[in-house]
């Protein structure tokens, strides 16, 4: 009976540790998985796509390297000094003031003439803004054959600027579009510093013509996108009337053009650059763009930066052997970029030979001993499917490895879309769109918006073609 007995406890003892066994493996799976989404969670800018706008709480930067100190604030040492050039004498619009001391500060002895140069100050100011305002009668002439009065023609740029003429509806334009102010905002400035009232309505109006003298210059551009060599592309969120748009940017090598769709699909890919496009197409590795790869056969530059940060996020992540992972490809990334900085010490037959040889490491490490882990599989499938689209920079002289470009011309309307909260309407999309464009590539060409505003301004009220956007060919 003992024996039986004894038995018994045992079988309990052992099927109560089976369940404390079961217990403690359930709770170790929801550890492991918290500990997963909380990584996820953690992702910023560093280690994802995800902008530094979205960062809750900005990352720390890295630590300095060992025996370099911190740096002071300011001008470092070995720094050439940089000062603007002064104005030259035919830009002087006064003669200049000399300013002479007679009496010595010091002892109160009087002063003598002396050949040492005198200390120049220039100084710019602005004097009070020019308002001309003229007055065009249109004289009635009446017809005793027709029963009819008849009115003199109104000169071109008259009758097309009404109330505001070129150069206001210049000034207007560049601060709506250049400076993200509102009606209201605009409003305010002309009244208090120019000197004259306008109604938001009338605004309206006048960013609408140059809407209008800004079409012929944008769909020149818009057209030419698709026979480019080199194009990189992005895209962001847009807001019109709450609903959810996307603005397009494709920066091409002497241009920056902006398209406003509602949808982030490869349809707006297709629909711009076409199934032939024979270029090289600049990007993230977001699906759309994937998509026209795969269906247009287009040779693609996916953003190598972005490969970093994805696998910087995997050396964060709590299981061991996705940080060994990580840090494998890591190290080969590393010897990928040396080969890079070291590029005007090695003969150019050389380095093409370290390149190749360096993104085969790359890749071969992303493909071996990959854990089966979700993260590192991802990523791996990523390397095996589309690993040599990284690097295609390589082998395709003048291609960046990174879609810098694209995202630098883009914040400007992320700063403009935080500014006005988007737009409210088919007119608002086609002035962001155009002005965006002519902004972007001025900027490009070290042009001033300003001046190619006033000259399209002017040239859509004298009823005549606007200037193109594309710089005159030498």
């Amino acid at each position: 009976m003992k024996q039986k007995s004894g038995c018994a406890s045992c079988r309990r003892l052992r099927a109560r540790l089976r369940d404390m066994q079961a217990q403690l493996d359930a709770f170790g799976a929801t550890v492991a998985s918290l500990q997963d989404k909380l990584a996820r969670a953690n992702k910023d800018s560093r280690t994802s796509s995800k902008p530094p706008s979205s960062d809750l709480v900005k990352p720390p930067p890295p630590p300095l390297p060992e025996g370099q100190a911190k740096r002071s604030i300011g001008g470092q040492p070995g720094h050439a000094r940089h000062e603007r050039l002064p104005f030259t004498p035919d830009q002087l619009t006064a003669p200049p003031q000399d300013h002479m001391a007679e009496i010595c500060p010091s002892c109160g002895h009087g002063l003598l003439a002396t050949d040492a140069a005198p200390r120049v100050v220039q100084q710019v100011d602005i004097v009070a803004v020019p308002l001309r305002i003229e007055e065009h009668r249109s004289v009635a002439g009446w017809c005793p054959h027709c029963q009819e009065v008849h009115y003199g023609a109104l000169p071109s740029g008259v009758e097309k600027g009404g109330l505001v003429g070129p150069r206001l509806t210049t000034l207007i334009a560049y601060l709506k579009g250049g400076c993200h102010a509102s009606f209201s905002v605009i409003r305010k400035f002309l009244r208090d510093v120019v000197g004259v009232t306008i109604s938001r309505g009338q605004l309206s109006k006048v960013i609408g013509k140059v809407s209008q003298a800004l079409d012929g210059p944008y769909q020149e551009l818009l057209e030419g996108l698709a026979g480019q060599a080199r194009l990189n592309v992005d895209e962001t969120g847009h807001k019109d009337r709450g609903q959810r748009w996307w603005t397009w940017c494709f920066r091409a090598s002497l241009y920056t053009v902006f398209k406003i769709d509602p949808t982030r699909s490869g349809d707006v890919l297709l629909e711009v650059l076409g199934e032939e496009f024979e270029g090289v197409l600049g990007c993230d590795y977001f699906s759309a763009y994937r998509r026209y790869m795969k269906e247009c056969d287009v040779v693609v530059q996916f953003c190598l930066a972005h490969l970093i940060r994805d696998v910087k996020y995997l050396t964060t992540l709590p299981d061991a052997r996705d940080r060994a992972y990580g840090e494998r490809l890591r190290e080969a990334l590393r010897a990928l970029f040396g080969v890079i900085h070291r590029r005007a010490d090695i003969p150019e037959w050389a380095f093409e030979h370290h390149l190749r040889k360096a993104r085969d490491e790359v890749v071969r490490q992303g493909q071996q001993d990959v854990p089966p882990t979700r993260a590192s599989q991802v990523l791996a499938g990523r390397l095996a499917k589309h690993g040599t689209a990284y690097f295609t920079f390589i082998t395709t002289p003048g291609v960046e490895p990174t879609n810098n470009l694209a995202e630098q011309a883009i914040r400007f309307v992320v700063i403009d879309r935080h500014v006005t909260q988007g737009t409210r309407g088919p007119q608002g999309r086609r002035w962001c769109e155009r002005i965006w464009t002519v902004i972007a590539t001025c900027s490009q060409q070290g042009r001033s918006v300003f001046d190619y505003l006033h000259t399209a301004v002017v040239a859509y009220f004298e009823g005549c073609a606007s200037p193109s956007l594309l710089p005159a060919e030498e």
